[in-house]
């Protein structure tokens, strides 16, 4: 027969089994609770990592794709321009080819000075005027199929022709030319130089992109005579005029008036139609003002001038 166990001894080691039990429960239950949620934090943080680096990759990818389609019809619309079929083109094109070509002009083109050394002695409508005729001549070498280099040499900030440029040219200061307070001589060998004068007595016969012209920053209301001359005098170089008098005769009319003095932008307008055809017939014929009294000759006393056939 077994030995009687004292009830109180049992109940208590049933107890503590139980009570042991009970911990191990909660501990078991604790790790397997505790483990999946461990890992779902690690793959959530994976997952969310993954997603934003496929975000940036669509993003890229869009970007890329936005860019080539812009290059690409930025091409057709300069293939378009070159096209005859196509006369028509946008702005912002037009406005690209300019810049292209005025950006290669200063590295090719021919060179063109105007010489504002000279505007002390105008008054403030004859710097009014010059301001606009400036204007005008950037604007025809914008336009032109082979533009000049340009420079404008002798014009400090603080002039009044320099306040008048800004005041009355729209984006003076983003034009594309050489805008310094330097002369000519500053920049370029005195043997390169050619300063028009229409007082000079050599006609020009061509244009040579190894040579500097320079046009005087005047205007016809000027009173002292032979200025641009007497400057071409001061600064030692070669002079030359426009073959006026070898393509062009006087014409009667009631004024009896003749005059050979053009503003800077019609005789820079006459040597860019000169460059582009080869014909100073045509050039000066297209640009030389009527009102001048001049016409053209009937037969040009020199075609050793002109270089078209």
């Amino acid at each position: 027969m077994a030995a009687d166990i004292p009830s109180e001894v049992s109940d208590m080691q049933i107890n503590g089994v139980s009570e042991i039990m009970d911990l191990l429960h909660i501990d078991v239950e604790s790790d397997v609770e505790i483990k999946p949620h461990r890992e779902d934090s690690l793959c959530s943080r994976n997952v969310l990592r993954k997603q934003r680096n496929w975000e940036r990759q669509i993003a890229a990818k869009k970007s890329k794709r936005k860019e080539e389609k812009q290059r690409r019809k930025l091409n057709r619309e300069l293939e378009s321009v070159a096209s005859a079929d196509s006369p028509q083109f946008t702005k912002r094109v037009m406005k690209a080819i300019t810049k292209e070509r005025l950006a290669e002009a200063q590295s090719t083109g021919p060179k063109l000075c105007v010489d504002l050394s000279m505007t002390d002695c105008m008054s403030d409508k004859e710097i009014s005027r010059l301001a606009g005729q400036l204007r005008r001549l950037y604007g025809s070498n914008k336009k032109a199929a082979q533009p000049f280099h340009l420079f404008l040499t002798d014009l400090s900030q603080d002039s009044r022709l320099y306040r008048e440029c800004i005041r009355m040219n729209d984006g003076f200061l983003n034009y594309t030319m050489d805008i310094t307070e330097e002369s000519c001589l500053d920049l370029f060998h005195a043997e390169t130089i050619i300063y028009l004068s229409p007082d000079a007595e050599e006609a020009l016969e061509t244009v040579d992109v190894d040579k500097v012209y320079i046009l005087g920053g005047l205007v016809d209301e000027s009173i002292q005579k032979k200025l641009s001359f007497s400057r071409a005098g001061e600064l030692s170089v070669r002079t030359a005029r426009l073959p006026i008098d070898e393509y062009m005769v006087k014409k009667n009319n009631t004024k009896n008036f003749h005059s050979k003095v053009l503003a800077v932008n019609q005789v820079f307008d006459i040597l860019l139609t000169f460059c582009d055809t080869g014909s100073w017939t045509e050039a000066l014929q297209t640009w030389f003002p009527q009102g001048k009294g001049y016409i053209i000759a009937p037969v040009p006393a020199k075609h050793t001038l002109d270089n078209t056939n």
